[in-house]
């Protein structure tokens, strides 16, 4: 039985505003259902007073959940263990699941629904705490009906992803088939490589995932390029290098219409300039490079030299540090580079960059 409400009809209107606004602004600052099902978790406890509050997702087609968020104003906790409702659910979960209801003194459950029922919502008061007034519920209701539609264009936008990344993968394939071998023969652990080196240099997890969607498409505008220019063994005509040279800007205009995919065009189409300047397309030089792109470029040119080539031989994992050291301050960004001959020293590193040769 619900508490008598005390708010007024303006005061009320004012809460559920509110309450959209929020929602609004949250859904618009998160990118990912996993982050937006823990940050209503926290929104929800907040701005009704509750002692805990608990998000449920839903494949619709296995019928179970797959992923749970809660927050006891304490912790928030991601679980992604599948769970199947009919067998292993409470009767709360069972009843809200299927798309029903639940108002009780301090228990609220309310399923979110779309064209499927992608999930559910619990908020909970402790039993020494003031029961649910009808302004909570109504304003756990409108959260619910905002939060759904927000959980729908995340799942979609993923979904694309998905699709998307898939499609990144059969580029890098046709590459390899292209006469890019190296592109994608030694893909994994090049990565590997690059993760090792921005984490090593501090940079976060998006720009760590912008640095493997480069490292699989910075060869992407070689399928406009001729195959005997490609396979080539002796040296480029000024022409030949020239086309060579266009890669890079090809490889951007390709992933361009991909919006997810932009802050990767930098890494893409910078990764041939040099610190100093003399390298191109634009003559970048120090900080003007993108981090990314300078990572991308001393990990590039490791395992050009260490693959052996028709045209040349290859240099031992030794030779090539040497190298890189080198033409640290000219070619390479020294931070790079020192950080690189750090992580060498390392059992793990060096496993990698033996995997490559």
């Amino acid at each position: 039985m619900s508490t008598k409400d005390y708010l007024t009809p303006t005061k009320k209107y004012n809460m559920v505003l509110s309450a959209v606004h929020m929602v609004y602004r949250l859904v618009n600052s998160t990118y990912n259902v996993k982050e937006l099902s823990l940050r209503l978790t926290r929104l929800l406890c907040q701005f009704i007073c509750a002692s805990s509050s608990t998000i449920y997702i839903i494949d619709p087609e296995m019928k179970k959940i797959i992923l749970v968020a809660i927050f006891d104003n304490k912790i928030n906790i991601l679980l992604e263990k599948k769970k199947d409702i009919a067998r292993h659910g409470s009767k709360e979960e069972r009843r809200v699941t299927k798309g029903y209801a639940i108002f009780e003194d301090h228990l609220v459950g309310l399923p979110l629904v779309a064209d499927d029922n992608v999930g559910a919502v619990f908020i909970r008061r402790k039993k020494s705490e003031p029961p649910f007034t009808d302004s909570d519920k109504a304003i756990l209701s409108v959260v619910a009906e905002q939060s759904v539609t927000a959980i729908k264009n995340l799942q979609l936008y993923e979904s694309q992803q998905k699709i998307i990344l898939g499609s990144i993968e059969f580029i890098g394939k046709l590459l390899e088939r292209h006469g890019h071998a190296s592109a994608m023969t030694h893909m994994p652990v090049f990565f590997r490589i690059i993760e090792c080196l921005g984490k090593k240099l501090g940079v976060d997890e998006d720009a760590i995932d912008n640095l493997y969607y480069a490292s699989v498409l910075r060869g992407a505008g070689a399928i406009d390029v001729p195959y005997d220019i490609l396979a080539k063994t002796s040296h480029l005509t000024p022409d030949e290098f020239k086309v060579i040279r266009n890669q890079p800007a090809k490889s951007a205009e390709l992933i361009h219409p991909v919006a997810f995919l932009r802050p990767v065009l930098p890494i893409i189409l910078y990764h041939h300039e040099n610190y100093d300047g003399s390298g191109y397309p634009s003559g970048l030089k120090k900080e003007q490079i993108p981090i990314g792109a300078r990572i991308l470029s001393v990990v590039d040119a490791f395992e050009a030299m260490t693959i052996e080539r028709p045209y040349k031989n290859r240099l031992s994992i030794k030779e090539a540090i040497e190298e890189l050291k080198r033409n640290s301050g000219t070619q390479f960004d020294p931070k790079v580079v020192n950080a690189f001959v750090e992580l060498s020293k390392q059992k793990k590193f060096r496993k990698y960059l033996s995997l490559v040769e």
